[in-house]
């Protein structure tokens, strides 16, 4: 018997370890993540997370597929699907129609005049002596989620805003945020306003010293891999595609040593762009102690060069498709980065864009696709000569802002001219045009017979001081642009369907098919860390993102 126990005993210690780590309870869930990071690609269109798969990483791309949650079919709810409002959209729930940015730029109908979507002239440039720091969150009239985050920790939490483009990390930050940096391209420098302080801190000032823009322009740029294994891009050498200053053709390799202090600028338009704004994220997240404070931070992160390089090459060329190779490798690099820094779990990150892309209209034409380059310009010189003609005014038509046809108060006014009788003129005039669909008074866009998706897209952008009187529609694969290039803003899914993936603290692995919206995003973080929705928000919480 007692030889018996001992066996027993002993095969219990052998098998003891196994059982107790069959028992132990799961790591547990922080009650609220260290750090929330949103991460816009400036220009991504939802299919390109999967047309360059073949060749992404396990970390990039794939991970946040592998271990996140994508909801595949999330929609942008307005137009015009530019960056200013996408970027605004994503961090406030909230559509042009609220929260005011109508476009990148638009006609103000009070001031009568052309204004910048995050200009203010109140505030002087922190960082250089340029002007391109003259810029600030105040034409934007609801909160952010950041801002909803400050409130509800009694602005103890920090938010830090970071893109090359200002209304990239501007808008996404909020009103109360503790800083906004942005790019500016004259002096290769990151620079912010006094709106959010009187000098750069010091941390910033040694990123600057590093002169990394030097550094990366003097690599020039060729592809990761030999040219001719791109089979997902258009051949190399294309009349479509926009050139580099100083380039004789758009082929690869791209070599800038003859730029000098243009590189500056000229960064912003190549993979480099990227590379710098993901370096100066790092440097932020460790200088301002993000995510390390005992408090839940918010970091905001833009990529944009990804829209410049979009803009001159379009997204069926070779650039497009090593841009987003290389951003690949820099997403699993930073990854990795909050892993080291904060631990897996403990943060909640999502990607997403501002906006999708057209199809450059050469490369329609050569495949025998609808879509041609359309010269707005041309045609409100036409538009202004013919009210001339027929009502004696001169230059009543001030801009084609967001493609809609804005009017000059002020003569308006002055010379009491009927509104309704210009816009009944004009109408008839303006559906001849070759590559409009339609064109209708903006005013009475619910009496106006529109398919339903654009009704609402154009009544959700749709803010009386900030547009314009008659709205018109272009065609599918029309752009507003020139020969080479292509561009974005319609209502078109091209435009507007965007990637939407979240990975980190609460949320379950999987994939959603049903319809979800770009003011969807705020409110289901909100409803994540039990905060107040941002003052303007028309969205719905994504349950399904925490397996509800």
């Amino acid at each position: 018997m007692l030889l018996r126990s001992c066996i027993l005993m002993l095969v219990l210690s052998l098998f003891a370890p196994a059982l107790s780590a069959q028992v132990s309870p799961k790591a547990t869930i922080p009650d609220k993540p260290k750090l929330v990071v949103g991460f816009v690609v400036d220009q991504m269109r939802w299919d390109f997370l999967y047309r360059y798969a073949a060749r992404y990483g396990k970390d990039g791309f794939k991970r946040l597929l592998r271990e996140g949650f994508s909801c595949e079919n999330t929609l942008i709810p307005y137009a015009p699907t530019v960056t200013a409002c996408g970027h605004t959209c994503i961090y406030t729930g909230s559509l042009p129609a609220i929260h005011g940015i109508t476009g990148n730029n638009w006609w103000d109908n009070q001031l009568n005049r052309d204004m910048y979507c995050s200009e203010d002239k109140q505030v002087q440039t922190v960082g250089t002596d340029t002007k391109a720091g003259q810029m600030s969150p105040r034409n934007m009239l609801t909160t952010t989620i950041g801002d909803e985050l400050r409130l509800a920790t009694n602005f103890r939490s920090k938010v830090i805003g970071i893109a090359i483009k200002d209304r990239g990390a501007i808008l996404p930050a909020g009103h109360s945020a503790d800083a906004a940096y942005w790019y500016d391209g004259d002096k290769g420098k990151w620079i912010t306003s006094t709106y959010y302080m009187q000098t750069l801190p010091d941390w910033v000032n040694v990123f600057n010293n590093r002169n990394l823009p030097d550094s990366l322009m003097a690599l020039n740029w060729n592809t990761l891999y030999p040219v001719n294994t791109y089979i997902q891009s258009d051949r190399d050498t294309a009349i479509y595609e926009g050139r580099y200053a100083g380039e004789t053709n758009s082929d690869f390799p791209h070599n800038f040593s003859s730029l000098g202090n243009k590189k500056y600028g000229v960064i912003r338009a190549t993979p480099h762009g990227n590379t710098l704004t993901l370096a100066f994220a790092r440097a932020a997240v460790e200088a301002e102690q993000l995510g390390s404070r005992g408090e839940t931070d918010m970091l905001t992160v833009s990529c944009s060069s990804t829209d410049y390089v979009g803009h001159q090459f379009g997204p069926n060329s070779i650039e497009n498709e090593d841009d987003y190779l290389r951003l690949d490798k820099e997403l699993g690099d930073f990854l990795r980065f909050l892993d080291a820094r904060l631990g897996k779990g403990n943060y909640l990150f999502f990607l997403s864009a501002d906006h999708g892309v057209a199809h450059t209209p050469g490369f329609l034409k050569v495949h025998q696709l609808p879509g041609r380059p359309f010269d707005d310009m041309a045609m409100v010189t036409e538009l202004n000569r013919r009210i001339r003609a027929q009502f004696g005014v001169d230059k009543l038509i001030t801009s084609s802002h967001n493609y809609q046809l804005s009017f000059n108060a002020t003569l308006m006014d002055s010379l009491q001219l009927n509104r309704d009788a210009i816009v009944a003129f004009l109408l008839p005039i303006v559906k001849k045009v070759p590559g409009i669909a339609n064109a209708f008074d903006i005013t009475r866009l619910m009496q106006t017979t529109l398919p339903e998706v654009q009704r609402k897209m154009f009544s959700n952008g749709y803010f009386h001081q900030r547009c314009g009187e008659i709205q018109f529609v272009l065609q599918p694969g029309w752009i507003d642009g020139s020969a080479t290039g292509t561009t974005h803003g319609l209502w078109n899914p091209y435009d507007a369907h965007i990637p939407l993936v979240w990975m980190g603290w609460k949320v379950k692995p999987g994939k959603l098919n049903r319809e979800t919206y770009m003011t969807d995003i705020a409110p289901t973080i909100a409803g994540m860390l039990q905060v107040q929705m941002p003052s303007g928000s028309a969205g719905q919480v994504i349950a399904e993102v925490m397996g509800y």
